[in-house]
């Protein structure tokens, strides 16, 4: 598969996204906007998209202008059929695309957290089986998606936050958190994230906690692995 990702800043990349595509030898191409030459694909080109995470938020097309070309991209994506996947701002980025509000979180999520199915998730049994046992995930966002309309399932829930996931259809989910970290990526967004520590909140963890408790990496990457696999399922059908 022909798989293209967008990028919003140099410390939230693909992390094991890109491991699992590569050892699954899928064709991996990448738009980083942060780049001032960045470059967005021929849509007949690509199989699928991921849409990764970010600092900024949805609506801050005023100080990132190019918001405006990635959002009419997403779009297009999904009026063409094509997968589309979210991680936090990225699933925030396709709500807003499919017509659900973005606001601030009930609470700024930052650290190692479990997250719980909800009964609409039994709906999506292969879903369900990874998330029925309240995994621990890491979160790393003050901002949430509303459920969007038209079929949509709410996924997950956490002790902070009620919308944590959502599957629009089997070529479009959306996920609140971060499977794809690494101890590569949780370094470099705990470096760049120094600011978030200052404030003692409910559900902000400490730099110490976070760091320290990264023995929940390899569990995170295995859902990732399960998740990837079902969403690029969905395309060989349509094939």
């Amino acid at each position: 598969m022909n798989v293209h990702y967008f990028q919003h800043v140099p410390f939230e990349g693909l992390g094991h996204i890109e491991t699992w595509l590569k050892e699954n030898h899928h064709h991996i191409s990448p738009t980083k906007f942060f780049e001032t030459d960045f470059l967005l694909p021929d849509i007949s080109k690509i199989d699928a998209l991921i849409v990764m995470g970010g600092p900024m938020g949805v609506y801050d097309e005023t100080q990132f202008p190019w918001l405006k070309q990635e959002k009419a991209f997403i779009k297009s994506c999904i009026q063409s059929g094509k997968n589309v996947l979210g991680i936090c701002l990225g699933a925030q980025l396709i709500a807003d695309c499919l017509g659900a509000k973005v606001v601030s979180a009930k609470n700024k999520e930052i650290g190692w957290f479990p997250v719980f199915p909800t009964e609409e998730c039994k709906q999506i049994a292969w879903f369900y089986e990874l998330f029925k046992h309240n995994p621990v995930v890491f979160h790393w966002h003050g901002d949430q998606f509303e459920i969007p309309q038209d079929s949509t399932l709410n996924l997950l829930y956490s002790g902070a936050n009620i919308n944590q996931a959502f599957y629009y259809n089997q070529h479009i989910i959306g996920l609140q958190f971060h499977l794809e970290v690494t101890i590569g990526s949780l370094m470099q967004m705990t470096e760049n994230g120094k600011d978030e520590f200052l404030y003692n909140l409910p559900y902000v963890q400490s730099e110490n906690e976070l760091l320290n408790n990264n023995s929940h990496i390899a569990q995170c990457n295995r859902l990732m692995d399960t998740i990837l696999s079902n969403w690029i399922n969905a395309i060989k059908s349509t094939l």
